[in-house]
């Protein structure tokens, strides 16, 4: 376990990026893009291919099956099958981290409430939130398109905490990619970096600036009780 001296200060609230911290959506997200080779007659990858992009949605995933950049005259075109791919099997094979369950049921027992802000578009995280009952208790989801920046501006962490009623200065955002950290430290929020979800290869975390480092969402939960 990875966790870095910390002297958070008492918390009212924790946030966390949605893909890569709280679920691994990485199956789903490598199975819209590969139906898109399928289709047109290509050779199926492994998902260990699309792992390391799930991040990056639409433009990672496209980038992995064809090679193809955002500035390619078709990629528009591109990302709106591939969202329609997801669309349809975006529950399939999506689940929460080992831990999470926990967590969150734990977040409860301490009082604290919390959220989601994440650059994934409302059409996709209005479903697939309701879809599984790990949000049930969520107080605040917002996501990439809520408000007119998304991250790493710090407006949907302020619109989170707007929601929840609670004072940027008492929340704790909780990512697994350095913009989160970014936006977090922007609006004055304690930070957490995600290590177990899709860090790619030239990720170094150490350098993002965050308060404290974990490697599982107990870690998390420990950091928390210290607090």
């Amino acid at each position: 376990m990875i966790v870095t001296e910390s002297t958070f200060p008492r918390i009212q609230a924790v946030l966390f990026d949605l893909d890569g911290t709280l679920i691994d959506s990485a199956p789903d997200l490598g199975a819209a893009a590969d139906k898109m080779r399928l289709d047109r007659g290509m050779s199926s990858l492994p998902q260990s291919s699309y792992r390391p992009m799930a991040g990056a949605g639409a433009r990672g995933m496209i980038g992995v099956a064809f090679g193809m950049t955002p500035d390619h005259v078709d990629f528009a075109s591109m990302r709106e099958e591939f969202f329609h791919n997801y669309e349809r099997c975006m529950t399939q094979s999506t689940y929460a981290f080992e831990g999470v369950i926990e967590l969150i049921a734990q977040l409860g027992v301490l009082n604290l409430h919390w959220g989601v802000v994440t650059n994934k578009s409302a059409r996709f995280t209005d479903p697939l939130t309701r879809a599984m009952p790990l949000f049930e208790t969520a107080k605040a989801v917002v996501s990439g398109d809520t408000t007119p920046h998304a991250k790493p501006h710090p407006e949907p962490l302020f619109e989170a905490a707007r929601r929840l009623g609670i004072h940027p200065s008492q929340c704790m955002y909780v990512g697994d990619d350095e913009r989160d950290i970014v936006a977090g430290l922007a609006a004055g929020m304690q930070t957490v970096a995600a290590t177990y979800g899709y860090l790619g290869e030239k990720a170094d975390p150490n350098l993002w600036g965050a308060h404290s480092i974990i490697n599982s969402p107990q870690a998390l939960l420990e950091l928390l009780v210290k607090a």
